[in-house]
C-alpha cells in the first residue's frame, strides 16, 4: 500500500464478494484490498505519456500495456491480504482486463467468464472483446466480436497482412502489432509523407510509368487526405503500422484502384528515409531561425551595455573587469558556431533518398533528379544502400542541438546566479519568472532553470540514436524505427528553449550600478598594476607579478581595495611606483585599455556588434 496509485474509495466490494468487484458498495472483505493492489501493479506497467513537456516523449502505447498485463498473470500470481491468504484470481483477471479495454467505458460490474473474463461495457455486447491468457492471440466468441486498439482500430482481423502480401497466412499477435506500430509518433510526418508521394506520382506520370489520369486522381486524393489530417478528422489505425500505410489505405478508400499504383518504383525504406529527411530539414530551418532571433536579442543587450563595467570571472572568482557588452558578445560567438553547425548539417543532408527503393534501386525508368528537385533537395543520394540506411542527418541535428543546448544551459546558469539576491546583477521580467506558493517574496528564474535542464533530454536523445545505429549492418533494420521519437522530442525541446531564452533576454534588465560596484571588488585590477610596471618601468613581467602580489597582500591586511591604498605604502614595496599608477586602478580605465582585437574595450565591443549585424544579413 506504500505505492498506492488509486484512491481508496475507487473500488469497494459488492455483496457477492467472491464473484465481483463493484464501485462504491459497502463491505469489508479483502476483495477491496486485492482490487487496489492489482490495479497498482497494472498501472506501474503502463507506458504512459510523459506529460508532453514539450510534446513528448510521444509514447502512445497504452494499449500495449493492457496486452502485456494480460500476459503477465502467471508472473503476477496471487495477491495476499492481511492474513496471508491468497485472494481470488478472478479479481486479478478482471482488473487486468480493465486495463486492456481502454476504448470502452466500464459498466458497474465486472463478471467472471470462465478461464478468462468478459468486461461488461456500455455499448453493443457484440463489441466485447475476449483475450485469452494462454497463447495471447485474439479469439472471437461470435462473428461480430473484435478486439480494439487504443485508437479504436480492429486488431482482430488480418488487415496488417494486406500490406505484406500473400506471404503471411495468419494475423499478427496482438503484442507484435503493438510493438511494431509506429503510427503513434510518426503521424507527425504526415505532411512530409504526402509531399513525397505527390512528387513521386508526378515523376511516375512524367516518365510514362503512370497514366496522367491516375496521377491526377492520386494528386487530388492526397490533398483530400492532407486536409483530413490537418482538420483532425483522419482516423489513424495501429493495424496499418505507420503513417505511410495509413495514408495509402485512406487514399485507396477515396480514389480506389489507382492508389495501388502509387507505390511503383519505391519502398517504405526509401519513403521513410525521405519523409524523415524532410522533417529533420524543417527542424534545421527552424533552429536556424531561432538562433538568429536569440543572437539579435543578445546584440541588443550588448549595444545597450557596451560601456557598463562588471566583474569577469575565472573559477567563479573575480578575475578582471570586463564590460556587459563583451560578456553578451561571448554568447553571440557561441551561438554563432551553433548557427554554423545547423547550416552545415542542413547542407550536408540535402540529398534525396526517394527512388532507392528497398535497397538496390528499381528497374523502372524513374527520374530521381526530378523527384529530388521537386522536394527541394540538391541531388538524389548516390548510393541506394546508403540512402535507405543513413541516419547521419538525424545525428548531425542531434549533435548540433546538444552543443547548442549546452550553450543555452551555460547562459541559463549565469542568469540564475545573476538574478539571485546575493548578486543582483540582473532583474528578470515577470513574464519569465514564477512565484512561490508559500513565500510571497520569491521570484524564481524557472524559465532559465528549465532551459538548463533541457540538455539532459537533448543529449540523451543523441546518445540513444547513436546507440541504436552503432551495430546495424547494411541496410535497413527495424531497429531504425527507434530513430524518430528521440529526434522529435529533442527538436521540440531545443526550439522551445531557444524561444524561451530569446524572450527572457529581450526582457532582461541589467543593473549597471550593481555591476560596477562588483567590478572593482576582489582586486580585479591587480593585473593592470603588473602591466603598468612592465610598460612604464621596464620591469620583467615575472618580477612585476611578484610586486603586484605583495601589493594585493598589503590591501588584504589593511582591508582596502587597491585604489584605496596609500602611495607611500606601495612605494615601500616598490620604490619605482608613482602617483600615475592610480590611473590604471579604476575599472573604467582598465576595460578601456583592453583594445586588442576581441578585447573588452567598448570600442572593440561595438566593432564586434557591427560585424555580427552584417553577418546576420547574409
Amino acid at each position: 500500500m506504500q505505492r498506492q496509485v488509486f484512491h481508496a474509495d475507487l473500488f469497494e466490494e459488492c455483496p457477492h464478494r467472491l464473484w465481483c468487484v463493484a464501485a462504491r458498495r459497502d463491505g469489508d472483505h479483502l476483495e477491496r484490498l486485492a482490487a487496489q493492489l492489482v490495479l497498482q501493479r497494472v498501472e506501474h506497467r503502463h507506458f504512459l505519456a510523459a506529460g508532453r513537456a514539450p510534446g513528448g516523449p510521444e509514447i502512445h502505447h497504452r494499449h500495449l500495456a493492457g496486452i502485456v498485463g494480460q500476459r503477465g498473470l502467471s508472473a503476477l500470481g496471487g495477491v495476499e491480504g492481511d492474513d496471508g491468504q491468497r485472494l481470488g484470481r478472478g479479481v486479478e483477471l478482471q482488473l487486468l482486463h480493465v486495463a486492456g479495454a481502454q476504448p470502452f467505458q466500464l459498466g458497474p460490474v465486472l463478471q467472471p467468464g470462465g478461464d478468462h473474463l468478459r468486461g461488461v461495457f456500455h455499448g453493443d455486447p457484440a463489441d466485447r472483446c475476449n483475450c485469452t491468457g494462454g497463447d495471447g492471440r485474439i479469439k472471437h466468441q461470435g462473428p461480430f466480436q473484435t478486439h480494439f486498439s487504443s485508437e479504436g482500430t480492429d486488431m482482430g482481423n488480418d488487415s496488417s497482412n494486406q500490406m505484406w502480401g500473400g506471404r503471411f497466412s495468419a494475423g499478427p499477435d496482438a503484442i507484435m502489432e503493438a510493438i511494431n506500430a509506429s503510427i503513434g509518433f510518426d503521424q507527425r510526418m504526415a505532411a512530409q509523407d504526402i509531399a513525397g508521394s505527390r512528387a513521386h506520382a508526378a515523376m511516375l506520370a512524367a516518365t510514362g510509368i503512370l497514366s496522367d489520369s491516375d496521377a491526377e486522381a492520386i494528386r487530388k486524393g492526397l490533398l483530400t487526405v492532407l486536409s483530413e489530417i490537418e482538420g483532425g478528422t483522419f482516423q489513424f489505425s495501429t493495424a496499418l503500422e505507420d503513417i505511410h500505410m495509413n495514408v495509402e489505405a485512406r487514399l485507396k478508400d477515396i480514389i480506389g484502384e489507382p492508389a495501388g499504383r502509387l507505390h511503383t518504383g519505391r519502398s517504405r525504406n526509401d519513403q521513410v528515409a525521405t519523409d524523415f529527411k524532410l522533417w529533420v530539414r524543417d527542424q534545421f530551418d527552424a533552429a536556424i531561425e531561432g538562433l538568429q532571433a536569440l543572437i539579435r536579442a543578445l546584440l541588443a543587450q550588448a549595444e545597450a551595455g557596451a560601456d557598463w563595467v562588471m566583474p569577469g570571472f575565472t573559477h567563479l572568482q573575480t578575475a578582471q573587469p570586463v564590460t556587459w557588452g563583451h560578456h553578451m558578445m561571448a554568447y553571440v560567438e557561441m551561438l554563432g558556431r551553433d548557427l554554423s553547425r545547423m547550416k552545415d548539417g542542413r547542407e550536408r543532408m540535402n540529398e534525396c533518398a526517394l527512388g532507392a527503393a528497398a535497397l538496390a534501386g528499381t528497374s523502372f525508368p524513374i527520374d530521381r533528379e526530378r523527384t529530388a528537385k521537386a522536394l527541394g533537395f540538391d541531388a538524389p543520394c548516390a548510393n541506394s544502400l546508403d540512402a535507405v540506411s543513413d541516419r547521419d542527418f538525424a545525428l548531425d541535428f542531434l549533435n548540433a542541438a546538444s552543443i547548442c543546448a549546452m550553450h543555452l544551459s551555460r547562459l541559463s546558469e549565469e542568469i540564475v546566479i545573476w538574478s539571485s539576491a546575493q548578486f543582483r546583477f540582473v532583474k528578470l521580467s515577470d513574464r519569465f519568472s514564477t512565484g512561490s506558493s508559500i513565500m510571497p517574496q520569491k521570484k524564481n528564474p524557472d524559465a532559465a532553470e528549465l532551459i538548463r535542464a533541457k540538455i539532459g533530454r537533448i543529449m540523451g536523445a543523441n546518445v540513444a540514436l547513436m546507440t541504436v545505429m552503432k551495430g546495424l549492418a547494411l541496410t535497413y533494420s527495424k531497429d531504425m524505427q527507434e530513430d524518430k521519437e528521440q529526434v522529435f522530442d529533442a527538436a521540440e525541446s531545443l526550439l522551445l528553449s531557444l524561444a524561451a531564452m530569446t524572450g527572457m533576454m529581450a526582457d532582461l534588465k541589467a543593473l549597471p550600478e550593481n555591476l560596477q560596484a562588483a567590478a572593482g571588488s576582489g582586486f580585479s585590477t591587480a593585473t593592470d598594476i603588473a602591466d603598468w610596471l612592465v610598460r612604464e618601468k621596464g620591469m620583467a613581467f615575472r618580477d612585476a607579478h611578484h610586486v603586484t602580489g605583495a601589493i594585493v597582500a598589503l590591501a588584504e591586511r589593511q582591508g582596502k581595495e587597491l585604489h584605496q591604498l596609500d602611495i607611500k605604502d606601495m612605494q615601500a614595496l616598490c620604490p619605482d611606483i608613482n602617483d600615475s599608477i592610480y590611473s590604471v586602478l579604476s575599472v573604467e580605465n582598465s576595460v578601456a585599455s583592453r583594445t586588442s582585437y576581441g578585447g573588452t574595450a567598448p570600442v572593440q565591443v561595438r566593432a564586434q556588434i557591427a560585424r555580427w549585424e552584417e553577418k546576420l544579413k547574409e
